[in-house]
């Protein structure tokens, strides 16, 4: 049996749930897991809703069927196939904890995407990458040449049908045309720092001045640097007798964590940008090995 997921979003109303599980009943298709949430200060309704085919109907039939009611409720909506993965772009600079992170749970399949490529400027881990048999992209960027830089990025994200980019500690800024081009689609990972300790050295910054907690946040990317909508955000305790390494190691282990969360949580379609917020549905109990593997 094909297994599917519809995701919504409309103008709060009574009956969108009733047509929807009435849609999916009429179609011989049963939910196996749901989850919804009126956003009483805006006025909206988000759904995501789990199900298998038992009866044979293919994405096609149902995308076709489901047209009528999503008309009705003017939704925004999409029903994906479990078992297409996700075709996502890493980018890095030079700090690789993320990249080595996401490379390793990619190959044991914790995490269940189609990696199209990574892009970097600089060649610190082309030979990790290509060990991988994973593409390598070489984009050098400047104050001269950032135009053309970008004009490259796209073009490889055109050819290599990109959709979601991954910024794994890439140090560069994007700017606002390919942020608008790509919303929604460009998760981006930084300590939790911010605006405390802008710049280098951020960790060193922390701890001069004592500071108790490290965080880390995973947020989409918007024209605004930095204060997209959140995704995922995580924390550690310091205590005075850790070095100024140590905050660097425990940041660097919480930052590879909160990103590998949200891109899980992207990719199985499990995120909704609600304004300048998220609304980010948990995997169901007994339902993360399953989403796990894909």
């Amino acid at each position: 049996m094909k297994s599917y997921v519809l995701t919504v979003s409309c103008k709060t109303t009574r009956g969108i749930v009733a047509a929807i599980s009435g849609f999916l009943a009429d179609k011989g298709c049963n939910i196996i897991d749901s989850s919804q949430f009126d956003d009483l200060d805006t006025g909206k309704f988000f759904m995501r809703v789990s199900f298998l085919s038992e009866e044979g109907a293919e994405r096609p039939v149902l995308l076709e069927g489901f047209k009528p009611i999503a008309d009705r409720f003017e939704m925004e909506w999409e029903i994906f196939d479990t078992e297409e993965r996700m075709k996502v772009l890493l980018m890095v600079s030079r700090f690789g904890h993320c990249l080595n992170d996401l490379l390793y749970r990619w190959k044991i399949g914790a995490l269940p995407i189609n990696i199209v490529g990574v892009v970097s400027n600089h060649f610190d881990y082309q030979k990790l990458v290509v060990n991988n048999d994973i593409p390598f992209h070489h984009i050098k960027v400047t104050k001269e040449n950032k135009p053309q830089a970008e004009a490259q990025l796209l073009d490889l994200v055109e050819q290599s049908g990109t959709e979601l980019i991954v910024l794994a500690r890439y140090m560069q800024v994007l700017s606002d045309s390919l942020c608008k081009r790509m919303s929604g689609k460009i998760i981006n990972i930084h300590h939790s720092f911010l605006p405390s300790f802008k710049g280098a050295n951020p960790y060193k910054q922390a701890y001069t001045r004592g500071v108790k907690l490290i965080g880390a946040t995973a947020h989409y990317v918007t024209a605004d640097l930095d204060e997209g909508p959140i995704l995922e955000q995580d924390t550690v305790r310091i205590t005075h007798a850790q070095s100024a390494d140590d905050y660097v190691s425990l940041g660097r282990d919480v930052e590879s964590q909160v990103l590998a969360r949200a891109i899980h949580a992207h990719i199985h379609h499990r995120t909704f940008i609600n304004g300048n917020r998220t609304v980010v549905f948990p995997p169901s109990p007994g339902s993360y090995a399953s989403e796990r593997m894909g």
